[in-house]
């Protein structure tokens, strides 16, 4: 009779012990998030709406590949809270490094202005006159007001190709106010901060390629 009533004990216990992992189990399904977020991914475009200029110079020149400054040369998207704090968006990334997305917009917003006779594309073998060096500064969603915005900073030089001499160096930089305080919205003004960036670099560049040209002495490309 002893036996049969502790084997009913431990018949007893098993079953609540069941009950309780059971129970924790079911607790943990219910804290567990019923949705997990799917990774988005963006670019940066350009207006390929926006109408060419004929090809009013003569200069060549070329892009060379973008960098980044530290913190900014990978496909993460950047937003920042606290002064000197970088973080990154979670579910949220470009679909490659800001500096890469960049060489192609460069050549052709370029080309569009008409200030020369041909922008070459970064790795090209091919004769210039001139090469440009950019390096994005930074590219960041600013949380620290409403509503929040996107810095984008360009350093931008110059470089005659046959000396590699500086021409000129100047930093460019938009500030464009998000619609939305998420990715989204601050990928959406990134896009038109770049397209600001562009046409200003453009036209800065097509400005002193004239002027260098002009110089006694300075030989172009043969077409």
């Amino acid at each position: 009779m002893r036996t049969r009533s502790n084997t009913v004990t431990a018949n007893a216990v098993a079953t609540l012990a069941l009950v309780a992992i059971l129970g924790l189990l079911g607790g943990c399904k219910m804290l567990a998030p019923s949705h997990i977020p799917e990774m988005e991914f963006f670019v940066l475009d350009d207006d390929i709406t926006a109408p060419a200029a004929l090809a009013a110079g003569t200069l060549i020149l070329t892009v060379n590949p973008p960098r980044a400054a530290a913190g900014f040369d990978s496909p993460r998207i950047v937003y920042v809270r606290h002064q000197h704090q970088l973080e990154y968006f979670v579910h949220s990334a470009w679909v490659d490094s800001p500096a890469d997305m960049l060489a192609p917009l460069l050549v052709r917003a370029i080309a569009r202005g008409g200030a020369f006779r041909a922008s070459l594309s970064p790795g090209s073998t091919a004769r210039s006159d001139l090469q440009m060096e950019v390096e994005i500064v930074r590219l960041q969603q600013e949380f620290d007001g409403l509503p929040s915005r996107v810095r984008l900073t360009l350093r931008v030089g110059l470089v005659a190709s046959a000396d590699r001499q500086v021409l000129a160096t100047r930093e460019f930089e938009s500030v464009v106010a998000s619609r939305s305080e998420d990715a989204r919205g601050g990928v959406a003004a990134a896009n038109l901060a770049a397209r600001q960036l562009l046409a200003e670099i453009g036209s800065w560049s097509g400005t002193l390629a004239q002027q260098w040209r002009n110089r006694p002495g300075q030989r172009q490309s043969k077409p």
